[in-house]
């Protein structure tokens, strides 16, 4: 055991709510305990609202103790009313079991599958949930839940208040089937906590009275909070809608930027939360970044720590070069690899041309829409504002060989300081 991981939690903004905390983080002290969170693959992708309980399970891992992910194969089908105004599409068993492939691709950048006694472990609750028959739902479990005490819960009633809205049978006993889970759980793997969002207060208190109930056993809720921007919008949300954590949902480039354009207010907050830096070090950047704001060391920390985890290093690399040249500074893209091409496709005018190589940078100019017309690109590159690959194109006339695009194929124009466009050679 290395730090109690309560203490990890607390100081880094993890916990919200802890029924019992004390006992809790006096039993984390003793012995290794595992703790689970449960995501609903709704989606083949997880997006970055779901990172706070997967780097609390992280850095649960990292003190020591073993993690599970609990894929709602069976609970999914279902749908958690916890946090939503009306009920979701349900998805069919087939897409579900194709969004969990998709999903657990992507915890194995966070948790450790393969490190002895305490390796991560990924379940899936259909597993266990399709076996049990209704009857045996109706008579073993929902016996232990009071209808008095889920009207009383503020999700549920706002929605029975609404008669467009209203609840459904399949969706109030999600309820049940979450604390089920946690039972199966306890009984199968020794599992002593599980965490959550905040709106899953209700839930996690259910569960764990009724394990307690049933089995007599000692175990754990906590949740973490709703985090909200400075400005108050929910985090993780943009104009062009979630964050995906799929580099084809969200590309490497834009979760680069995304961690880059962080509010001063919310950045301190952020680096504890989503990177496994030291509180130490957090400290030492924000202290720099207050004797120099305008040098934003602390996003491009949180940025670099954020997209290396997810993306890698190579891809991360690669990212900060283009964020580089995109943003003014230099640097070209002569060492970029072909992967970070494909992906800038996305992220700027994207031009591919069949034909061979036009004979002139004017004809260039125009064949991309850099210029309406080679008066305009003529003009263009008589002001020096024009550069190839990252070199500025002094003669109107020249030509460009095979030889000078980047991977045999590509070329990136630059016109001024915020104009680019991509091109892509295959004649």
């Amino acid at each position: 055991m290395s730090r109690n991981a309560f203490d990890v939690l607390q100081e880094r903004g993890y916990i919200e709510w802890c029924g019992a905390e004390e006992r809790l983080r006096e039993l984390m002290g003793q012995e290794m305990i595992s703790a689970y969170v449960g995501f609903d693959p709704t989606a083949d992708s997880l997006h970055v609202g779901h990172l706070i309980p997967l780097m609390a399970l992280a850095h649960i891992q990292r003190a020591g103790h073993r993690p599970i992910a609990l894929a709602g194969g069976g609970t999914g089908l279902i749908g958690d009313p916890s946090g939503k105004s009306k009920e979701r599409n349900l998805l069919s068993l087939e897409q579900m079991q194709e969004n969990i492939k998709g999903v657990s691709r992507q915890l194995a950048h966070f948790l450790d599958f393969d490190c002895g006694k305490n390796s991560a472990m990924l379940l899936n609750n259909y597993d266990w949930l399709a076996k049990i028959s209704f009857l045996d739902v109706l008579r073993d479990v929902g016996k232990h839940f009071s209808v008095n005490t889920l009207i009383a819960r503020e999700y549920i009633r706002s929605r029975l208040e609404d008669p467009e809205k209203g609840i459904s049978y399949t969706e109030f006993s999600y309820v049940l089937l979450q604390s089920m889970d946690f039972r199966h759980l306890y009984e199968t793997y020794g599992c002593r906590l599980q965490m959550g969002g905040n709106d899953q207060q209700g839930n996690l208190i259910a569960g764990a009275d009724y394990v307690r109930k049933t089995t007599g056993g000692e175990v754990f809720g906590l949740t973490q909070p709703l985090l909200l921007t400075a400005s108050g919008t929910k985090f993780g949300k943009t104009e062009a809608g979630a964050v995906w954590l799929d580099p084809l949902r969200t590309s490497p480039y834009k979760f680069y930027q995304f961690w880059l354009n962080t509010d001063d207010r919310d950045v301190e907050r952020l680096l504890k939360l989503f990177t496994f830096l030291p509180l130490e070090e957090i400290a030492l950047l924000m202290e720099k970044q207050a004797s120099k704001p305008d040098e934003r060391v602390a996003q491009r920390r949180l940025a670099l720590e954020t997209t290396r985890l997810l993306h890698g290093s190579e891809a991360t690399e690669n990212v900060i070069k283009a964020s580089e040249l995109l943003f003014g500074t230099e640097g070209d893209f002569s060492d970029l690899q072909e992967e970070m091409f494909l992906l800038l496709k996305e992220e700027m005018p994207f031009t591919a041309l069949t034909e061979p190589l036009p004979s002139s940078a004017l004809d260039i100019l125009v064949a991309c829409g850099a210029c309406e017309s080679k008066g305009e690109a003529r003009r263009a590159i008589r002001q020096g504002g024009v550069s190839f690959n990252g070199t500025r194109v002094e003669d109107e006339a020249a030509s460009l060989s095979p030889e000078e695009l980047r991977h045999g194929r590509y070329l990136f124009v630059r016109m001024g300081r915020k104009r680019f466009y991509l091109v892509e050679f295959s004649g």
